[in-house]
């Protein structure tokens, strides 16, 4: 949610809470607004702990990742997507990288901490390659 609305949102359920119930309907604002905050601060606590137990800049497939990158996405977001860090691949734009074990990579762009752009970078590893010639043998001749 953004930043605005939330405080919108939270200032005016002071208001209407106090107009209904007084300091009462105040008090029952505030808690519900702290409670709010304090769920916020918990699913981002999470989402670090489980980046904390992965390699930096590693995902499991940069494809399956690339698919679910969407315009807008938030740092935390891609965190809890990734479950890693992104490797810093360069300051100005501000690029961060997810490499998988098959060696493609995502190279995804920020500004303002949210998704601007990014790029699937396929290794060439990972296409397939012809049949190797020396290690078949001709028809109707004996393997040794």
């Amino acid at each position: 949610m953004n930043a605005w609305i939330g405080g919108a949102l939270a200032v005016a359920a002071m208001f209407l809470g106090g107009g209904l119930w007084g300091w009462k309907g105040v008090i029952l604002a505030l808690t519900g607004t702290v409670f709010w905050l304090l769920l916020q601060f918990s699913r981002l606590m999470r989402a670090m702990r489980a980046a904390s137990e992965s390699p930096v800049g590693q995902v499991h497939s940069a494809v399956m990742f690339n698919s679910q990158l969407r315009a807008g996405m938030t740092v935390a977001q891609i965190i809890t997507l990734t479950r890693s860090l992104g490797r810093k691949l360069s300051d100005t734009p501000e690029t961060f990288g997810w490499i998988d074990a098959g060696g493609d990579q995502v190279a995804v762009v920020l500004q303002k901490g949210k998704v601007q752009s990014w790029e699937l970078l396929r290794s060439p590893e990972g296409q397939p390659s012809p049949p190797d010639q020396s290690s078949q043998t001709p028809l109707g001749a004996d393997a040794p």
